[in-house]
This record gives structure tokens, C-alpha cells and sequence, in this order.
């Protein structure tokens, strides 16, 4: 099309040719094929002159229309590989949402403005390329896939409790000392890697892994309703850091058994290779990598 577009405007095969950078015969070749293609003649065409068939001059309309659109199409793809915009849908896990990606969303968005963020805080594992997802916050191992993975800092937990319960019962001072106070346990889902319906603890100390058995008086499956019983003095916890990072500044609620290793999960952002040329993803991932890579 675009070989013909040429040759009407410059009246020839000769001078086409030159604008298109290509041979008089390779012309001639282009618009034969064309014209077998469509079936009809576009060019009435002698030794001395050329002129359009009726038909040919109506093509030659419809083709400036068509050039003109692909050309529009080639600069939306040159400003989606530009600034970052459109939509960008994230999952993430829920606490970890809540409490460090949702309040760090704030500044992404003032940094890019076009951006307009959907976000799905959740514990189930959401297929990406099934539910339209951009771009996955996952906690634990990663299944094979063909998504990219890119590791962030582990999701780690700290044992803690508020100044009055600690009044009232005592500090633990080793892991067995734990089996004697009120711990609240989060009931994880059947099958999870972390399942807490043994309620049992796991430290590691010097000697090794050690397993308390503890018991209080709740189980709940909310990381929110633990914390908030923790501050009201109900009992022991053991939370995610992204959780307690203030109050343990603050002293609303004391780190316990701080010698010991507590379980840490991996934590990783995916996202499908083919859209990472999107600016609206690759500018995420970079932001993300600077808030929580793995240093």
C-alpha cells in the first residue's frame, strides 16, 4: 500500500522508487502483486504517462486511511514503551498489603501521576495471567512456572507482647517458658505450609530447632486481631515485623526471646516477562525492588 501510495503522488514508478529506496522493477513488482491480490487494475499505465483506474483512486483514498492509522498505532506503542499510565492491577498477600504496600502505593502514585492502581489484597494464591494481573506480592516457596521471580526481603516474625500483660505474668526467658503464658495462636488454613492448629512454636537457638507447644485463650485467622489483642495485654504473640515495627519503637509492645531465630518466609514479586516492556510494571518493579529488595 504504501509503495502505491507513493507512486501516485510522485506520478511514477521512477520517482517512487527513489522515495522508497528500492528498484523501478521491485516497484513494478509491488504493485503487480497488489493488483492480483485485489483482482482489478489501480494504474492505466502507456509509455508516457500513468493515470488511476476509478477504482484505483478510490483504493488510493482508502490506503491513506489505513497508512494513517498504523502510523497512529506505532506512536501509541512508542508512548506505552514512554511514560508510565493505564491501569496496573497487584495482588498481595493481606497484612503485607495493608501494612507496607498500600502506605507506600502514596508515594509511587505522586512519582506517577498517569497510573492508576487496582489493587487485590488477598491469601490465595491468584492465578496472574487468569485474573488480569500485572504484577504478584507472594509469600512462601514459588511453583514452576514461566513467570519471572524477583526476591524480596523475607517475611519475618517477632515473638511480643504488651508492658502489661508482661506486668502481670512475667517475661519468658527461654523457649519452654513460653508453655506457661497466655500465647494467642493465628489459625491458618488447612494445608498451609504454616498451620498453627498443633499450635506449636518453632526457635532456633544454639542447639537447634526447638517446638513449643502453647495455648491461650483465642485462636484467630485475622494477623489484625492478634496484634490488636496484643496491645490490649490478652496475651504472647507472634507476628509478622510489618506489623510491629511502630509499637516496638515505641515500647507498646516488648520483643521476647530476641536470641532466637524465629521462621521467616521468602517473599517474591512475579510478573510475566512479555509484559514487562509495559512502563507502568517496569517502573513498579523498580520502585518495589528499591522498598523491598533483598540487600
Amino acid at each position: 500500500m504504501s509503495v502505491y501510495v507513493k507512486v501516485v503522488e510522485a506520478g511514477s514508478m521512477t520517482a517512487a522508487a527513489r522515495a522508497c529506496e528500492m528498484s523501478t522493477t521491485m516497484v513494478g513488482n509491488h504493485l503487480r502483486a497488489l493488483e492480483q491480490r485485489l483482482g482489478v487494475s489501480l494504474l492505466s499505465r502507456t509509455t508516457r504517462r500513468q493515470r488511476l483506474t476509478e477504482f484505483g483512486a478510490t483504493y488510493y483514498q482508502r490506503c491513506l486511511e489505513v497508512l494513517g492509522l498504523v502510523a497512529d498505532s506505532e506512536q501509541l506503542a512508542e508512548q506505552a514503551l514512554g511514560d508510565p499510565s493505564g491501569t496496573l492491577r497487584i495482588t498481595a498477600p493481606l497484612t503485607f498489603g495493608s501494612e507496607s504496600l498500600a502506605p507506600a502505593l502514596n508515594t509511587f502514585t505522586q512519582l506517577y501521576p498517569q497510573v492508576k492502581l487496582d489493587v487485590v489484597l488477598t491469601n490465595d494464591r491468584m492465578d496472574l495471567i487468569e485474573n488480569g494481573f500485572d504484577v504478584a506480592i507472594r509469600l512462601g516457596a514459588i511453583e514452576p512456572s514461566n513467570l519471572i521471580a524477583r526476591p524480596l526481603e523475607d517475611y519475618a516474625l517477632t515473638i511480643c507482647a504488651a508492658p502489661a500483660y508482661l506486668e502481670r505474668h512475667g517475661t519468658p526467658l527461654e523457649p519452654a517458658d513460653l508453655s506457661h503464658h497466655h500465647c494467642l495462636a493465628f489459625a491458618y488454613p488447612a494445608g498451609d505450609d504454616w498451620r498453627s492448629a498443633e499450635k506449636l512454636w518453632s526457635l532456633t537457638g544454639p542447639a537447634g530447632e526447638i517446638l513449643v507447644p502453647v495455648s491461650g485463650p483465642m485462636t484467630i485467622n485475622s494477623s489484625a486481631g492478634l496484634y490488636q489483642a496484643a496491645l490490649t495485654g490478652m496475651g504472647i504473640v507472634m507476628l509478622p515485623d510489618v506489623l510491629l515495627h511502630d509499637d516496638l519503637r515505641t515500647g507498646r509492645l516488648v520483643p521476647i526471646l530476641e536470641t532466637y531465630k524465629l521462621p521467616c518466609r521468602p517473599m517474591n514479586l512475579l510478573y510475566a516477562q512479555d509484559r514487562y516492556r509495559l512502563p507502568k510494571l517496569r517502573y513498579f518493579v523498580d520502585f518495589a525492588l528499591q522498598q523491598w529488595g533483598k540487600r
